[in-house]
């Protein structure tokens, strides 16, 4: 099979495209003929050497796959999020190994893809709607009738808050940098948009919260606009650290604000979770395949590319080129 590694830190170009053996499933494990493997921002940084999680060279990063179980090794048919069998259209995390033609995967991980999702659209649910799923239900503990401010609001998790707060009854103030990502932003449930390149983000929210401000904030962002967002965070609000796409320095605030606000700061750390309570990622999983069946959850492709073309796509990710998902698809 062919697949991307990672054979030393930097620049994605550093990235090689080698023949591997084919994978056998250990015990517990499936193996998927990848059909679409999606690109996040944390595939970046782990090229980079810049992640949390530092892989032994070489790897072959790709967090999440779709595809075809070609293999199911022993005990895995009944582990998954339902029966797996060879021929099954399945999607998976897999934390590393998706931008590959075949991949080994746990059967934990791995759950059959509704009907109505091609392989591109179920590959980006574990992560992207994973993250947002653990942070709006688990740590945020959003309400129907409470207002979600979303950051970066045109990118995969931020368009996966977006429609996981319109399915939780939240209304949503989506805001990103043009006019385009928050055309995309509406289309995908946001009650308010605001274009943060044109717009004052305080004197906006004012507005627009009637001066109470927004209940939860997402923020996979970070940067200069997480001190001005924190400010306009309504009492009692909760402020979601879900990662730093903007890149530079990491942000810093002034202890005092969450105690004049009676808010708090949630961290959001999605893989440590679903490593952690496995049993609780699985529950909401099946409530967003639930969510994707009812239609209320879409992921959004934006472009596709192949194996070959990785360097460029994980580029077009650092250079926030890309609006919603962009995916690799191996089989080109």
């Amino acid at each position: 099979m062919q697949a991307i590694r990672c054979v030393r830190l930097g620049l994605p170009e550093a990235l090689e495209l080698v023949t591997l053996p084919d994978p056998v499933p250990g015990p517990g494990e499936v193996v998927i003929e990848v059909h679409a493997a999606p690109l996040n921002f944390p595939d970046v940084l782990i090229v980079a050497g810049a992640y949390q999680m530092r892989p032994e060279l070489p790897f072959t990063p790709g967090a999440e796959v779709a595809g075809v179980v070609t293999a199911v090794g022993e005990g895995a048919a009944h582990s998954g999020a339902g029966h797996l069998q060879v021929g099954m259209r399945v999607a998976a995390f897999v934390t590393l190994g998706g931008f590959a033609q075949m991949v080994r995967a746990p059967a934990s991980a791995t759950f059959e893809l509704p009907d109505n999702l091609d392989f591109a659209e179920g590959a980006s649910l574990p992560l992207a709607y994973g993250t947002s799923a653990h942070a709006l239900l688990d740590r945020a503990g959003l309400q129907a009738g409470e207002t979600l401010l979303v950051l970066g609001a045109a990118g995969g998790v931020g368009l996966a808050a977006v429609q996981i707060g319109k399915a939780l009854g939240a209304r949503v103030i989506a805001a990103a940098s043009s006019e385009e990502k928050l055309a995309l932003c509406r289309v995908s449930g946001a009650d308010e948009t605001i274009n943060y390149a044109t717009q004052e983000l305080r004197a906006t929210l004012k507005e627009l919260t009637a001066g109470k401000g927004p209940d939860v904030i997402y923020d996979p962002v970070g940067g200069a606009l997480a001190e001005s967002a924190f400010r306009s965070i309504g009492w009692g609000g909760r402020y979601l650290v879900v990662g730093f796409a903007a890149g530079g320095e990491l942000p810093a605030l002034p202890l005092n604000l969450p105690l004049l606000k009676g808010a708090s700061l949630v961290g959001v750390f999605w893989g440590e979770f679903a490593r952690r309570d496995p049993a609780k990622n699985l529950a909401n999983l099946r409530r967003l395949l639930a969510w994707a069946q009812e239609g209320k959850i879409r992921p959004h492709i934006s472009a596709r590319y192949s194996l070959s073309q990785t360097v460029q796509a994980l580029n077009d990710l650092a250079g926030r080129r890309v609006v919603g998902k962009a995916v690799i698809e191996p089989q080109r």
